[in-house]
């Protein structure tokens, strides 16, 4: 296994764990996380962040479909598998109260590794999706 292959394996370990030591120790403290929720700099950013949805989706976890590495670059097909138990505040700042409903959301990340650091995050997903799994509108205005 590359190296590049076990660092992003150890943060999927640790997200899906809610280890937030773990995911941290992966994690430059100079790294940058985008998605399409914002982009997050650093460990203070990224903690929040991930609290922020473990709390929305407290028994969330990772289940990587597909895995490939290319020297510096871990790129996984994942599925977020959890339940909307708690407050999912969107990036507009609304707050939807839990529903209850299962999410399995379709995901795509590209994790790029220096010195056993992750030290630039992307992860895409539909955000249409998320919403109405949760059971938000997404219908346009009038």
């Amino acid at each position: 296994m590359s190296e590049t292959r076990e660092v992003r394996d150890r943060y999927t370990a640790a997200f899906s764990a809610h280890d937030m030591d773990a995911l941290l120790a992966t994690f430059s403290p100079a790294g940058v996380a985008v998605s399409p929720e914002g982009v997050c700099e650093g460990h203070g950013e990224l903690a929040s962040f991930v609290w922020q949805f473990w709390e929305a989706f407290p028994d969330v976890r990772l289940v990587v479909e597909t895995a490939t590495e290319q020297d510096d670059l871990a790129v996984d097909e994942l599925v977020m598998v959890g339940t909307h138990d708690g407050p999912y505040v969107t990036p507009g700042g609304h707050v939807i109260p839990p529903s209850g409903r299962p999410l399995r959301l379709r995901c795509c990340s590209f994790a790029a590794v220096e010195n056993r650091l992750i030290v630039s995050l992307r992860l895409y997903f539909d955000q249409v999706e998320l919403l109405a799994q949760i059971g938000v509108s997404v219908e346009p205005p009038a």
